[in-house]
Formats: C-alpha cells, sequence, structure tokens
C-alpha cells in the first residue's frame, strides 16, 4: 500500500536522529481528525514536563484543544499564534506558562483559521514559524529542551509551518484501513517538504492510538503497520481509555487526572521512547520515574 513513499524511510536510516541536538523540535501530525494527535501532543508535553525537561507546546490549530485542554482561557489572550505568523509578533511574547511546572505554551485562537489567506502572497510564507523559533531560541533567555507543535488535523499552510520549523515528525495513527489510507497524502506531502524545504526533516516515529486489543481487525491491520514500517513503529501503544477524553474536558493532563489509568501508563512509555531516541545522555531515572510522573504538582 505505501510502497511509494517508503524512500523518505529508508532515507531516514542513513541519518539517524542526532541525539542531544537540544531543542528538539517534534511536529505532532497527521491530517486526519480523530487521531489522538491533541491528546499526544498535550500528554507528551506534559510527561516530558514531569521528567523535569523544559518544555514549549505550540498550538498551530485554530481549534484551540491543545490550549483549552491545558486550561488556557484562550478568550483572554491578548496574543497568539496567529500573531507570530501573520504579524510578525516574536514568539517569546506570546509564551504563556501552564498550571504544570517546565510546561509553558503558545497559545492559538480561532484567528488562526484565517492565517494562511493572510500569508499566502508572503515571500518565505513555508518559513515562518521557523524563523521565529531561531530568533526565539538564538536570542530570548527562554530555553527548552522540547518544543512539541501540534499541528492542525489538514495539510494547511499552517501545517507545512510546523512542519518546516521541526527537525522531527510523530505521526499519531488510529489502527483502522481508511487512517492507513490517509497516510499516503500525509508522506507524500512529508517527502516534497524534505526535499523542497526542509532537509533536516526525520520521522521520529508513527504512534498507534485509540487501540482497541478485542478487534481482530483493528490488531490486524496494527499487525501490518509494524511489518512494514518495522523500526518506525514507536514500541508503544496508545490504548483507547475513556480518561484520555475526561481529562481534556477537566483542562489536566492524564498523569493529574487518571494517574493509574492506561492513558497514562501508556503515554510516560511514549515519553520514555522519545527520550532515549533523543536525549539518551540525560539523566532520566526509570527506576521510579512513573511514580515521579504522576505525581501532581
Amino acid at each position: 500500500m505505501f510502497e511509494e513513499i517508503k524512500n523518505i524511510f529508508i532515507q531516514n536510516d542513513s541519518q539517524r536522529y542526532k541525539r542531544g541536538q537540544f531543542p528538539v523540535i517534534i511536529a505532532v501530525t497527521n491530517q486526519k481528525g480523530g487521531c489522538g494527535k491533541t491528546t499526544t501532543a498535550l500528554n507528551l508535553s506534559a510527561a516530558l514536563a514531569r521528567q523535569e525537561f523544559k518544555v514549549l507546546l505550540i498550538d498551530l490549530d485554530a481549534q484551540a484543544h491543545a490550549s483549552l485542554g491545558i486550561g488556557i482561557g484562550v478568550d483572554n489572550i491578548s496574543c497568539s499564534t496567529y500573531d507570530v505568523i501573520v504579524k510578525n509578533i516574536e514568539l517569546e511574547y506570546v509564551i504563556v506558562p501552564t498550571y504544570l511546572e517546565n510546561l509553558d505554551i503558545a497559545p492559538a485562537t480561532s484567528a488562526l483559521n484565517g492565517a494562511q489567506l493572510e500569508i499566502a502572497d508572503l515571500l518565505g510564507r513555508e518559513g515562518i514559524l521557523r524563523t521565529a523559533l531561531y530568533k526565539m531560541v538564538n536570542n530570548s533567555k527562554k530555553n527548552y529542551d522540547y518544543i512539541i507543535l501540534d499541528c492542525s488535523p489538514s495539510l494547511n499552510l499552517i501545517s507545512i509551518n510546523g512542519l518546516v520549523a521541526a527537525n522531527s515528525v510523530l505521526v499519531p495513527i488510529q489502527a483502522h484501513y481508511f487512517s492507513l489510507e490517509g497516510m499516503k497524502d500525509l508522506f507524500a506531502t512529508l517527502r516534497v517538504i524534505k526535499d523542497r524545504l526542509n532537509l533536516d526533516l526525520q520521522i521520529l516515529g508513527i504512534l498507534p492510538t485509540l487501540f482497541d486489543n478485542r478487534g481482530k481487525v483493528t490488531q490486524d491491520i496494527l499487525s501490518q503497520i509494524r511489518d512494514y514500517f518495522q523500526d518506525k513503529v514507536f514500541k508503544t501503544v496508545i490504548r483507547l481509555d475513556a480518561s484520555l477524553s475526561e481529562a481534556v474536558a477537566f483542562k489536566r493532563s492524564i498523569f493529574d487526572y487518571a494517574p493509574d489509568s492506561d492513558g497514562a501508563t501508556d503515554y510516560f512509555s511514549l515519553a520514555l521512547e522519545v527520550v532515549l531516541l533523543t536525549a539518551s545522555e540525560k539523566k532520566v531515572k526509570r527506576n521510579g520515574a512513573r511514580e515521579k510522573i504522576c505525581q501532581s504538582q
């Protein structure tokens, strides 16, 4: 099914992710909605922050679900990612702290809906966010270990900005046939961006989400994904867990809302995998780490 896009993975095998380079900028993206993209961006960010990494979550979705899900009142903020992309406001002026220590966010608002039309005729429009990040990293006193980009569920110009700014991509995918079909467009876009706009872009991993191990079809599709993409698929699988949806409604990470849930266990496991892939030289204590991450501040 995916033979026409396999080359992007072969290329990445020859240049594995360079561990220890900071900040690590991860775009969480999939043009198909309902695959757990924002849930992943939010809870991965929270898990990394609870491991004492400095984390910035950037909301690039006009629905602002990542911002709302972490407790930011988007109707009361003066600046958002819209202002960074359209009005050239410096990124550091948009960033606000969250209730979690070590986790900041650059929130989005519905104004982002019209952003791609407003920048459509600008020279270098695909690299606006990358420039803003470059300025912040090199000129600001804000130092982050991880920057997580929650891209919108569509392959629009704002999402492309996120992919051009990132140095790696995390792709949540539901174990469903139609989700696999939708991957073709996503990886075709990633290949074009890598070839023309961001030579350093790599696939950090594919993350199976909303996995119901009671269904034979979902188990078969997961096996197909692993057989084809092999080590590009995270060992972690995010199981179907109602607590993940409930946590967002309560504006908390899964580690605060339901620390003993499957969702907390799975996103903790994902965070460990991400750290091992990108920051293995950092001192991360595996013994007792789960209790540390799940402990409320």
